[in-house]
């Protein structure tokens, strides 16, 4: 292992991948350090770190304690890769640039840009995209003189890019602007990368328009910062491989299918083949609402069924990294599209109708297996993103886990 030692610095950590990627990057310590502003001194005089990465809220706070910064860094405004000289002096360079220039890619850089947001990446996306050529480029604020009351000016802008917190988990859901009016819109992208999809992003796909979630951006910024910290150059395809690593590990994979076809005993052999956590959602239903799925709907009715695991569903939807088996009739309601694309792979479970089990499930005996399977195949098919036939628990499990994981 390299002695060298590096880390991030920044004021909430807690759910930083920053470790996953330099872990993927080198092999190297690199450790999170929470600070408050007033320890941001003491921690470059004492660390000993070798270098670190700089968040929210020290970009510029850092600034100061450094003897030398680059001329991306002062141009932007910001430091966010802070490395210690052979003289024992700092210097503070930015990745953020290189960063957003990856993630926006070979775009043609003709037409008005508006950033959503004014802060500190706001100025980051505002250099790359005016050396790109993007014109005009326009900041929307709450208070500025461009502003979400008066968006109507800006609907035709060909490119929208998120820079604000808004729909970041926890928040999960919510969306700084809505889509339907930006009719010459091409691009849209959000810096947010948890959840993977945003309702920003979700919205867009939805339009047809292009869009980008933020995990790229953040993997290019890691390998810029890696070749920073060891004075070596690495691959750009590296960016790309880090950021489908990182998505595999993040993303939830969401079972779903018709009752009795093996979501849960398949999503139980799959979640201990990959190492993950498993719910059930059913399993969880009747631990929130003390009162089973076909009880309640016995009892209450479909539609207050239907309400309440979408609640449910939501909550643990936002989490990542884990296996879901969900109710066979998620598919029937919209708004759970949304909430299992945020940030999962959805697997299709396909049985033969002549083996599913109806017993305790209330709509297969109520209407008849193979009613209720002609009535959800077309959505079970458009949600998912891989479809397996099920040959056997085991069998299943193992081929999801080849496919996917």
């Amino acid at each position: 292992m390299n002695s060298k030692r590096f880390g991030l610095i920044g004021g909430v950590l807690g759910h930083s991948f920053s470790p996953q990627i330099h872990a993927l990057l080198g092999d190297y310590e690199y450790k999170l350090y929470e600070l408050k502003r007033e320890e941001i001194g003491d921690f470059f005089k004492n660390s000993g770190l070798d270098g670190f990465n700089v968040t929210i809220p020290y970009k510029q706070d850092v600034i100061p304690f450094c003897a030398e910064i680059s001329d991306r860094a002062r141009r932007i405004g910001s430091v966010n890769t802070v490395v210690r000289r052979a003289d024992g002096s700092f210097f503070g360079d930015n990745t953020d640039y290189f960063g957003f220039s990856t993630l926006l890619g070979e775009t043609d850089g003709k037409g008005k840009a508006i950033i959503l947001g004014s802060g500190g990446s706001s100025k980051t996306v505002k250099t790359v995209l005016e050396d790109r050529g993007y014109s005009p480029v326009v900041v929307i604020s709450r208070s500025g003189e461009d502003n979400y009351t008066n968006l109507a000016r800006h609907y035709d802008a060909k490119l929208i890019v998120n820079t604000t917190p808004v729909g970041m988990y926890p928040h999960n859901g919510e969306a700084p602007i809505k889509l339907d009016k930006f009719r010459s819109c091409m691009l849209v992208i959000d810096l947010i990368y948890n959840p993977s999809k945003t309702a920003l992003v979700l919205e867009a796909e939805k339009l047809g328009i292009e869009a980008r979630g933020g995990l790229l951006m953040l993997a290019a910024q890691g390998k810029m910062a890696s070749e920073i910290f060891l004075d070596t150059t690495i691959d750009d395809k590296r960016s790309y491989e880090v950021r489908d690593a990182l998505e595999r590990t993040m993303k939830n994979i969401i079972l779903i299918g018709m009752p009795g076809s093996g979501k849960s005993t398949i999503g139980r052999a799959l979640a201990e083949r990959c190492s993950r956590e498993f719910v059930d959602t059913d399993e969880l239903f009747r631990e929130k609402y003390g009162i089973g799925a076909g009880e309640m709907i016995e009892k209450e009715g479909v539609a207050a069924f239907r309400r309440a695991e979408t609640a449910l569903l939501g909550e643990v939807c936002k989490r990542s990294g884990i296996v879901i088996a969900t109710g066979g009739g998620v598919v029937t309601i919209d708004e759970n599209y949304d909430l299992m694309h945020q940030n999962g792979t959805i697997v299709f479970v396909d049985r033969d109708v002549t083996e599913l089990c109806t017993y305790g499930r209330p709509l297969s005996a109520k209407h008849g297996v193979e009613k209720l399977y002609n009535e959800r195949i077309g959505r079970y098919n458009s949600w998912c993103d891989f479809k397996f036939r099920v040959h056997g628990i085991e069998e299943t499990a193992s081929d999801i886990f080849e496919k996917i994981v």
